[in-house]
């Protein structure tokens, strides 16, 4: 399935929502490649740097998820923007949300471009080496 496949098979309430939050992703972080792949038995768009998952934007039965490796490996950056985006409902790698108010464009552009400053390649290579 192609990207553009699984985002026409979203609600329709969805659609534009995921489009802007794909696009802002593969926009900014130069270093992933977007796929869709099975994660947690879903599939998603799963945006890899270096065969390393980085993001991951899902669509199941009541929300809507920007998975972010970034922010469950560093606390700070984590808190930062679950201050910024105080209806979204932050767990430790995840935001899930249910529509875009919930996750402002501009807000998430700001998150995606502190992140792509972030190599999780090398951070996760790293920690295997330990």
């Amino acid at each position: 399935m192609t990207i553009e496949e699984y985002l026409n098979q979203q609600p329709d309430d969805r659609q534009a929502i995921m489009r802007a939050l794909h696009n802002t992703i593969i926009g900014i972080d130069k270093n992933v490649q977007a796929a869709i792949e099975p994660m947690m038995g879903k599939e998603m768009i799963l945006y890899k740097e270096r065969c390393y998952m980085k993001y991951g934007l899902a669509s199941v039965k009541n929300h809507m998820s920007l998975h972010c490796m970034p922010i469950y490996m560093n606390p700070k950056l984590h808190d930062q923007y679950a201050s910024y985006l105080p209806h979204a409902k932050f767990q430790k790698g995840c935001i899930n949300f249910d529509s875009a108010e919930q996750m402002p464009v501009q807000v998430v552009s700001d998150l995606i471009t502190d992140c792509a400053a972030i190599d999780i390649a090398a951070m996760l290579e790293k920690r295997k080496k330990k």
